[in-house]
């Protein structure tokens, strides 16, 4: 595991948890606007061990609830299945951030019991996913990872950061459309920060991001906008 970062309190990042997040180096993705863009490289050395986490880990034994494990893309990582096992010997919950695309790996935390909550990026709509995400080709996978999420028992969200000149009141339809009958989806605001991989973006305005909400809202019944 290259561990790059590691957030020890949130009460953000899991929902309804007190939480601390590890943040992984390493992404197949190269969004635009991705804010954490010192992470995207996979041959940065790892600032944190494993077994320095899972020390911490034990000294918080009985005040965090769980473990959300971000990225970068996390599922990418070698041995992080073995990784989440010790967590999970610790009594923690687990949560997972992902772009879906290693979903085999994703089903594999599923089915044996190491994952408690998925939170899944939506890009965009299917026809802008290339332009979006940086990687150009088929979304079979992401789609895979769509339907093994809307099957499955474990709870999840769908979440799409919303920027302007890349998504409109039209990718929004063709996204609820897609995602029809989902369990909840986030739509969260651009902000510029520090680190952003392409500079001078924008986020939109209150009344855009309700409007792309009630357009969603047509397929989906949890909608709610973060970031506002």
């Amino acid at each position: 595991m290259n561990i790059q970062g590691l957030l020890k309190t949130t009460l953000l990042d899991y929902p309804g948890k007190v939480a601390c997040t590890l943040f992984c180096a390493g992404c197949n993705f190269h969004c635009p606007y991705c804010h954490n863009s010192s992470l995207i490289s996979f041959d940065s050395v790892s600032n944190y061990t494993e077994e320095e986490v899972l020390a911490y880990l034990k000294k918080r034994q009985g005040i965090l609830d769980g473990v959300c494990i971000s990225g970068g893309e996390c599922l990418l990582q070698e041995g992080l299945v073995e990784f989440i096992r010790k967590v999970k010997e610790l009594g923690y919950l687990v949560k997972i951030d992902t772009n879906g695309y290693a979903w085999a790996k994703l089903k594999q935390l599923i089915d044996e019991g190491l994952v408690d909550y998925v939170a899944m990026d939506i890009k965009n709509c299917k026809d802008k996913y290339g332009i979006t995400s940086g990687r150009i080709g088929s979304i079979e996978a992401i789609e895979r990872c769509v339907e093994l999420l809307m099957h499955s028992t474990i709870p999840y969200e769908f979440r799409t950061t919303v920027v302007k000149g890349y998504h409109t009141v039209e990718d929004m339809e063709e996204i609820g459309r897609w995602l029809q009958g989902a369990d909840a989806y986030f739509i969260q605001n651009f902000k510029e920060s520090e680190g952003v991989l392409t500079p001078r973006l924008e986020g939109f305005e209150k009344d855009e991001l309700e409007r792309f909400a009630e357009i969603v809202r047509r397929y989906i019944k949890r909608v709610e906008i973060r970031g506002l």
